[in-house]
């Protein structure tokens, strides 16, 4: 059965538990943003009211020589609601310091994209399928 929207009650049918079974809405946005502890993982990083993508800031910081593997993450922030963060792992050897880092995405993307803080880590965690855990990637503590 192909999923329809009931206009009447708000309701999307046979989308997800099979045919005839009715979905509120608010149960399917929250399948789409999140989960119900009200806890959600978007992937994308809302600073003083402008969208940023992790992914358009990782690809900059990617074409930086010495970087081998990038996170980008929203971190908490009073005055604009959330900072980019970048969780950058270099190549053995490499000197580069996060402010270098912050300098060179400055120069490639948008004044409101770059990352405001960038700590370097050994390595990213990584999934079984080797894909990095943006979720498990903090920045690290003040002080």
């Amino acid at each position: 059965m192909t999923p329809s929207i009931d206009p009447r009650r708000r309701f999307v049918v046979g989308a997800f538990l099979g045919a005839g079974a009715l979905l509120p809405w608010s149960t399917l946005s929250l399948a789409a943003s999140g989960n119900a502890s009200g806890r959600r993982f978007v992937l994308v990083i809302l600073r003083g009211g402008m969208n940023v993508y992790p992914r358009e800031v990782e690809e900059v910081i990617y074409t930086h020589p010495d970087v081998v593997e990038v996170a980008v993450v929203g971190m908490p922030d009073e005055m604009m609601g959330e900072q980019v963060g970048a969780a950058v792992a270099l190549r053995e050897g490499a000197t580069t310091t996060p402010e270098e880092i912050i300098e060179f995405t400055k120069e490639r993307i948008a004044a409101y994209k770059y990352p405001r803080k960038v700590w370097v880590v050994p390595e990213l965690p990584k999934g079984p399928t080797g894909k990095i855990l943006r979720r498990e990637v903090h920045a690290p503590a003040e002080g």
